[in-house]
């Protein structure tokens, strides 16, 4: 189940880094322009998982309706879902396209980077609705333990957006113009759309969950937006430590935005290798916590700590192997590569801590359990992240603080989730 669910989740950072790849090396505005997808990514992806949340809750229902041989009973469920979801999507575009402009200055973006932010946000942010439709799809697969047809669906939108950021990019002499940071926003729409096409279709053929919306909403439908509703408030949380990570790199100037996006686009990466692991944990602990079957759920956990410490090394040690060449895939800058190289080693010894907290991050979504995810974040994000960060700007320390901030931040969300979930099992296979 992993192995599949880590290719199809990575797909999202690789559309984000292709990006960056391919604009921080276009011939002019490079740096102006890496800087501008830098901050649109940010804001994007707290978009998206602000209400790409609704995976997660529909899969924990599923998979607990499935273990306990129920799973007729919320059939239903996941078309209103994707009907809510994609509708409030549309309400947030037509919110927030108007308010490109105040957005962008809040991450402390002005003059062409200003410009270049509103410009790609403008285009890359239709194809929101089709992400959000392709998450929900998405998270029906991983209840019913299904990561084949997610990966086959990621695979051919990153394909997609890889050949089509090189030809709009760059262009084809003759045939197509160069469209530069509009191409590369095309790319990602184009390619979402078909995501969200073969999402539909595999759905449709290869499960007898209908995509047909139809009333009375399922009983389980107020458990499904008390999920989204803790989640949201979490991912929110989430989104406060990455925004102020961006707004204070920007603040530094453009090449420190620029090193900050390479580093940051790798980061998540990172992460969202390891949401393979996290994506087992989630679809395995719902479907053995709906079956009660506790001993086992321990026997995951273990298993899944020492697969993350695995693979988050792994991580770590080839990007040590490759340190220098990473940044050049990006751009050719000589002052961004300083400045990328100076920090880049913090991501990398992050990646084993952000493992750990990623996968279970994923069980306790399994579990259902939103809102300790939800109270954990809030206290990881105001009490550690916002106070380190504030304190090593006083100090000067730049990309640094941002940085360590990120690193202590981790650390926060991880090891309260290991604890309590160690004690919470132990105990109910002890009393079993």
């Amino acid at each position: 189940m992993a192995i599949p669910a880590l290719i199809s989740g990575v797909s999202e950072p690789i559309l984000s880094l292709t990006d960056a790849a391919i604009i921080g090396n276009m011939q002019t505005n490079a740096t102006v322009s890496l800087a501008a997808v830098g901050i649109v990514t940010t804001f994007i992806s707290m978009l998206i998982w602000v209400l790409g949340q609704t995976r997660s809750a529909i899969s924990s229902i599923v998979s607990q309706y499935l273990g306990a041989g129920n799973l007729d009973e919320v059939k239903d469920l996941p078309a209103q879902a994707i009907v809510i979801i994609t509708s409030l999507s549309l309400l947030i575009i037509a919110v927030t396209y108007p308010l490109a402009v105040p957005i962008f200055k809040l991450y402390n973006a002005s003059d062409q980077i200003l410009d270049y932010s509103v410009l790609y946000y403008h285009i890359r942010v239709l194809g929101f609705p089709f992400t959000l439709f392709t998450i929900a799809v998405f998270g029906t697969f991983r209840g019913l333990q299904n990561t084949f047809q997610p990966m086959i669906i990621a695979i051919a939108g990153t394909v997609v957006n890889i050949v089509l950021d090189i030809v709009l990019v760059y262009g084809i002499d003759g045939f197509i113009p160069a469209m530069h940071i509009e191409g590369a926003a095309w790319a990602s729409v184009i390619a979402q759309l078909v995501m969200a096409i073969l999402s539909g279709y595999y759905l449709l053929t290869k499960t007898d969950i209908p995509l047909r919306f139809r009333f009375p909403f399922n009983k389980e439908i107020k458990k499904f937006l008390l999920m989204i509703l803790n989640l949201f408030v979490r991912t929110l949380a989430l989104n406060i430590a990455l925004y102020f990570g961006t707004s204070f790199a920007t603040s530094y100037g453009e090449t420190y935005i620029a090193a900050y996006t390479i580093a940051i686009n790798i980061w998540f990466l990172g992460a969202f290798v390891i949401d393979g692991y996290a994506s087992a944990g989630n679809i395995l602990s719902g479907k053995l916590f709906g079956a009660q079957d506790y001993k086992t759920l321990l026997k995951l956990s273990n298993r899944l700590i020492l697969y993350g410490i695995i693979v988050g090394t792994i991580m770590c040690l080839v990007g040590f192997l490759f340190y220098k060449p990473i940044g050049h895939i990006f751009t050719n800058d000589v002052l961004v590569l300083e400045k990328f190289r100076e920090v880049f080693w913090m991501v990398l010894i992050m990646q084993p801590l952000c493992a750990l907290a990623f996968i279970f991050d994923g069980v306790f979504k399994g579990l259902g359990w939103m809102r300790y995810l939800r109270n954990l974040l809030l206290y990881s994000t105001l009490l550690v992240f916002i106070p380190i960060i504030f304190l090593t700007d006083y100090y000067d320390l730049k990309l640094y603080g941002v940085f360590t901030a990120f690193t202590f931040w981790i650390m926060a969300r991880g090891l309260p989730l290991i604890l309590k979930f160690k004690r919470t099992f132990t105990a109910l296979v002890q009393n079993t």
